[in-house]
């Protein structure tokens, strides 16, 4: 009866597009339970296919670009079980669908057939309710001391805000092709405000293409690998664990076609990828919906758009080295003594040094010093274990998680000493808190600054003005997808390895980028962290330039092992955009109270390059059809930043939400006394450096490019002072 008044007030359409009109029960328990049967029968049928090819791939050492950024995407633990539970709604809903459309006889949509009482029970059947549910914090212990893993209990009020394996939070409505969950651009032929879109490869080419590097004349490398270093903090978007359609059963490692969750980057015609390889596209995998989104999302008072997951959480909370799941943080913890240790490697040390642990052999995507050096017998060494998937990305981002592993260690063994009173649980509690700590400060203090520059810092992120309960701090799409992707644009091509007179090493020197892409054993066997970290510190960053975009190394050779084609991480970027719904650039600029250009002239003035508007809109036609991404690292740079005044917006909106909704942020009266404080103001990386490394000199501010003579002796820089942890024995 509902669905009948539905269309008599507003017709088909409009029923269609809302989703909010469920008819009376056509449904019994026992047809939905085997539906559901069914629906998981599919699903678990396609993750073990797709799991078992991969890792099949990869053991036999014959692993594609795509099945490492397949394998590095994959959902785990506590994510995996969720996005699992939505495919499960997702695909009982298809098969009910189904079922109904040949019941009825007529192209209505089923879902409206489907009464809200069996899509509840549908979502308690699939585990999606229990996604969503509020959470009580009750019974969970010190929560007003310290931090869950998942940031659950963050926000009294919202107890998910800025937790794990929740939605990214949308700042405007998303632009889908079908208004709820198709890619823009996934029917090619499908106009975009009066005009196809390019394709994202063809934008890589014209618009990204460079033979030239320049160089930051202020920052160095470290800049660029902090920059991801924090994105692994705040964000992890991931991929559907299939590669087979799940209604068609196509490969999407095998085919062009465009089948959920196959999305494949077309290649075009004049590429030299297709010219000279005949590849017609490059496989791409959407993200995977959450729970609660789509066809389904009124029933948990969400969207009726897709929505992506964000498995970490959005607070600076070290997440990249603890975890963000409490199973993940027992697996990194040394549970055979009761000191607060992390666990290092039983295998190997780095010149005495801790390094960290591999994990369990099975599918060893980083098993490939073979294939690069060409030598059969060399020995391999399985992937080193951290708090994210992406650790062994490459070296430098392993030499950070590696070093902070050590300093986690260092501070647990100094706290115990200070008060040997403490169990192993509040050592590492409180080591962890520090941890925490120091990089607030480190983000807001040292880093943001030579991102957003001073303007955007005295606006939005100068003095802490307090907790507000009322902020969401969860990361946005558009943060996530685009704006915080800036840094890839000040990749180096090289992994610069320096000696102890920070001159290139003679015994190993520097080495191509995509030769050091999930190579833990460059680490273990050649020289440790000392020569990577001076290269960070002694080497500088790649300076984006309107005319000197990406490197190669990123954008023909991303994951290259072998003559396998690689993948393209520009196309990738604007390839997720779309797969995400991100509104266009102008709509952005408009969030952010700029300009909206609407022609060349007006574009070229935004962009102050007459030569580079002219060759957006040979692609795009209108400034409103630019992919955010692409735009925003196209603006020239905002006053002693590093991105333009888009990103600038974006970036420190989203860390001004971050720090002012979180409950345990340091500067927060009672998360640490006074004197913590004032110990914390004065944390220094140059000092974790020298704390944790045979490296004896570093510049005092490792960001900033200075010439080895304004180098620092490391006993010439303060030690972090521990004394305000000190608890006396009553």
């Amino acid at each position: 009866m509902k669905l009948v008044l539905c269309l008599m007030a507003a017709g088909l359409q409009l029923c269609l597009q809302t989703h909010v009109v469920a008819a009376e029960s056509l449904l019994s328990r026992s047809f939905i339970e085997k539906a559901v049967m069914e629906a998981k029968a599919t699903v678990d049928s396609a993750y073990k296919y797709s799991r078992s090819t991969s890792v099949e791939r990869v053991k036999r050492n014959a692993a594609k670009p795509s099945d490492v950024l397949r394998l590095l995407k994959q959902p785990v633990g506590a994510t995996r079980a969720a996005v699992r539970a939505a495919d499960y709604m997702d695909n009982t809903v298809k098969l009910i669908r189904a079922s109904l459309f040949k019941r009825q006889k007529r192209s209505i949509n089923a879902t409206d057939l489907i009464s809200e009482d069996d899509l509840r029970l549908i979502a308690m059947l699939t585990g999606c309710s229990a996604q969503r549910r509020f959470l009580s914090c009750r019974d969970t212990a010190n929560t007003d001391k310290y931090r869950t893993l998942s940031g659950v209990c963050n926000n009294r009020n919202n107890t998910r805000w800025g937790s794990s394996n929740t939605p990214f939070t949308r700042w405007l409505p998303v632009e889908y092709q079908d208004r709820i969950s198709l890619p823009k651009g996934w029917d090619p032929e499908k106009k975009v405000n009066k005009d196809i879109l390019p394709l994202v490869r063809e934008v890589s080419n014209r618009i990204l293409n460079t033979t030239k590097m320049v160089n930051d004349p202020l920052y160095t490398h470290l800049v660029t690998i902090f920059g991801q270093w924090t994105d692994h903090d705040l964000t992890f978007t991931p991929h559907s664990p299939v590669i087979r359609s799940f209604s068609n059963g196509i490969d999407c490692d095998k085919s062009c076609e465009r089948t959920e969750p196959c999305f494949p980057i077309d290649i075009p015609r004049d590429d030299l990828r297709f010219s000279q390889h005949s590849e017609e596209c490059m496989p791409f995998f959407r993200s995977a919906a959450a729970c609660g989104s789509g066809n389904t999302g009124h029933l948990f008072g969400a969207s009726t758009v897709r929505q992506q997951m964000n498995s970490l959480t959005a607070f600076i909370d070290v997440g990249q080295v603890y975890g963000s799941d409490d199973a993940r943080a027992r697996r990194l913890r040394d549970l055979s003594n009761d000191k607060g240790l992390l666990r290092v490697n039983e295998e190997y040390t780095d010149n005495g040094r801790e390094l960290l642990p591999f994990t369990p052999m099975g599918a060893n995507m980083c098993a490939t010093r073979g294939r690069i050096s060409n030598d059969s017998n060399a020995q391999e060494v399985p992937c080193f274990l951290a708090g994210d998937e992406r650790s062994n990305e490459n070296i430098a981002l392993t030499s950070l998680h590696t070093l902070m592993l050590r300093e986690h260690n260092r501070l647990a063994r100094a706290l115990a000493e200070l008060n040997p009173q403490w169990n192993g649980e509040r050592t590492y509690q409180e080591a962890r808190k520090i941890m925490g700590g120091y990089f607030q400060v480190l983000t807001f203090r040292d880093y943001l600054l030579h991102i957003v520059g001073p303007d955007f810092i005295a606006r939005q992120l100068s003095t802490y003005p307090g907790y507000d309960e009322s902020i969401d701090p969860s990361i946005s799409n558009v943060f996530a997808t685009a704006a915080y992707r800036f840094a890839h644009l000040m990749v180096q091509p090289f992994m610069f390895r320096l000696d102890e007179e920070y001159r290139e090493h003679s015994d190993f020197p520097s080495v191509l980028l995509h030769t050091a892409f999930f190579t833990p054993w460059r680490v273990v066997f050649e020289g440790g962290l000392d020569p990577i970290l001076r290269g960070l510190v002694g080497r500088k960053a790649k300076l984006n330039t309107q005319e000197h975009m990406m490197s190669d190394e990123l954008r023909d050779r991303l994951f290259k092992f072998s003559s396998e084609l690689a993948l393209d991480l520009a196309s990738l970027n604007l390839q997720r955009g779309r797969d995400h719904g991100l509104p266009g650039y102008n709509t952005w600029r408009k969030f952010c109270r700029l300009s909206q250009p609407k022609n060349l002239n007006q574009l070229a003035k935004v962009l102050k390059n007459k030569n580079l508007a002219k060759n957006l809109l040979k692609l795009y036609r209108k400034p409103d059809n630019i992919d955010v991404w692409i735009g925003g690292v196209a603006e020239p740079f905002v006053r002693g930043g590093r991105v333009g005044p888009l990103f600038a917006c974006l970036i420190s909106t989203q860390f001004q939400r971050i720090r002012q909704g979180d409950r345990l942020w340091w500067e927060k009266e009672g998360v640490f006394t006074k004197q913590q404080r004032d110990s914390l103001r004065h944390t220094s990386l140059a000092r974790i450096i020298c704390d944790n490394t045979g490296i004896a000199e570093v510049p005092k501010q490792p960001f900033q490019y200075q010439s080895r003579s304004n180098f620092t002796r490391c006993e010439d820089i303060p030690a972090f002072n521990l004394s305000a942890w000190r608890e006396d024995i009553r």
